[in-house]
């Protein structure tokens, strides 16, 4: 099985042909931070219906802003095998607004928002879900696609 983990490093609109001329389709969903438990479960139900999607064309891309070593660790340890991203520098997060910053008194609070994004080949945003819980988090999403697409 090949694991595939990439460290972003340019922004979205410059490289997103590299990842959405595979597909007709690309599911690009955000999450907060590797091998906690409701990130691990939203992943590995996203890797359960991995065939499902393909059915329709569409790739999943899960994007993280953990380093590249601990996310190809992550990756490797739970078997997933949807296209996996590290964006350590935030540039996707911010691009897609799945980033929250606030100033508060004598710190800085950061926080990723946990969102899902439909793409189609050109980079089109047909569907966005933010703030949505990990729990069948991949299934409603799924069901949307299948009674959609």
């Amino acid at each position: 099985m090949v694991f595939q983990c990439v460290q972003w490093t340019n922004t979205f609109s410059t490289n997103r042909d590299q990842f959405l001329k595979h597909s007709p389709y690309s599911l690009v969903y955000f999450y907060p931070k590797n091998d906690t438990p409701w990130c691990t479960k939203e992943a590995q139900d996203f890797t359960h219906l991995l065939e499902n999607f393909q059915t329709k064309n569409i790739q999943i891309i899960g994007i993280s802003k953990d380093s590249l070593d601990k996310h190809c660790s992550f990756i490797e340890k739970y078997a997933l095998t949807p296209i996996y991203l590290s964006d350590p520098d935030l540039v996707l997060h911010k691009q897609f607004g799945a980033y929250w910053e606030k100033k508060s008194y004598w710190r800085i609070i950061q926080w990723v928002i946990r969102s899902t994004f439909l793409l189609n080949q050109s980079g089109n945003i047909l569907k966005e879900r933010k703030n949505v819980k990990a729990t069948w988090h991949a299934a409603r999403v799924w069901e949307y696609v299948e009674n959609t697409l």
